[in-house]
């Protein structure tokens, strides 16, 4: 699914470029260069899964993935 948003946001950002409509092709390339960056991170992340070696990651997706910490504590005192 983040292959296809990033291919079809690739496509819909040249051809705003070419149409000179310099916001919104500058726009969708921008999301189409983080959907680039996230996938690169995922096959990073699971290739060093695969072989059990340690992969800290990227400082910017890890710097994102922080902001939405799930809570691994969900012990509940009813």
């Amino acid at each position: 699914m983040c292959f296809i948003i990033t291919i079809l946001m690739l496509i819909f950002a040249v051809q705003n470029l070419l149409m000179e409509n310099w916001l919104t092709g500058g726009t969708q390339l921008i999301i189409a260069l983080g959907f680039v960056l996230l996938l690169i991170n995922n096959i990073r992340r699971t290739h060093c899964e695969r072989n059990g070696t340690c992969y800290t990651g990227c400082s910017v997706t890890n710097w994102i993935s922080s902001l939405f910490k799930k809570d691994h504590n969900n012990t509940s005192k009813e």
